[in-house]
């Protein structure tokens, strides 16, 4: 089953965003808290960051996907940005991760964004993969870039 995320599903949504800093290998520079999940995703008295779903498989989470929105671009539509997909291993293979990716897929339309854009570590040919089989393909009209202000000098 894949829901929406809410206040309650803060500490599991932790949880997994802690495995996947491990997986993707920045467990060390890891920052989030579950306090700053209620008050960037969940307060009521300021704007959301992202939105989350979690999907669970026998009443335990499997997964995640967080997402926040661009609100307009060239085309004054907005863009959905997924910052994170991530499966569980034990539940790898059985359309977690497709639901996961439908559910966003809903959402941004419900908004009427045009795109939704990600980002894959190189070397992650099953994310690849994946992502081919949901219909995505590697944007060759950008480069991602990046300037590390905490490494730049001014």
């Amino acid at each position: 089953m894949i829901r929406l995320a809410t206040a309650a599903d803060a500490p599991r949504l932790f949880d997994l965003m802690r495995k996947l800093a491990a997986f993707e290998g920045y467990a060390e520079r890891f920052a989030v808290t579950v306090k700053e999940l209620h008050e960037r995703g969940f307060a009521t008295e300021q704007p959301k960051e992202f939105v989350a779903w979690i999907a669970e498989r026998d009443g335990e989470p499997s997964g995640y996907a967080v997402a926040y929105v661009v609100p307009f671009t060239f085309d004054l539509r907005p863009t959905v940005v997924v910052k994170e997909l991530f499966v569980e291993a034990c539940a790898r293979g059985d359309g977690c991760g497709s639901r996961l990716f439908a559910a966003i897929a809903r959402f941004a339309r419900s908004i009427d964004a045009r795109l939704l854009r990600w980002q894959v570590l190189p070397d992650n040919v099953a994310a690849k993969r994946f992502y081919a089989r949901v219909g995505g393909r590697a944007d060759a009209a950008w480069e991602s870039w990046v300037l590390d202000l905490d490494e730049a000098r001014s």
